[in-house]
């Protein structure tokens, strides 16, 4: 499923229209990426956890070369599925 079927999805449950439904994805997101940003954690009861996890610098191998170059550290966006969404995948 991409953004604009969601969004269809989301309007035709909620009896909204389309506008109305990617305006509120759309901010959604911009709250959960700016909460990120802040090094804050986003929980979502029953859904899951966004957090920034940090990766540590490595040496990593150029696969054309074979020369070894460094990888520098950086944080990186992570998501944990709860109970629930574990639930309805299994």
């Amino acid at each position: 499923m991409n953004k604009a079927e969601l969004v269809a999805v989301v309007a035709e449950r909620l009896s909204i229209t389309k506008v109305d439904a990617e305006r509120t994805l759309d901010g959604f997101l911009d709250v959960i990426c700016e909460t990120l940003g802040e090094g804050e954690k986003v929980v979502i009861s029953g859904f899951g956890t966004f957090e920034v996890r940090d990766r540590v610098a490595r040496v990593g191998r150029n696969p054309r070369t074979g020369e070894d170059i460094n990888i520098p550290g950086q944080k990186s966006p992570a998501f944990k599925a709860g109970k629930g969404m574990k639930d309805a995948v299994k």
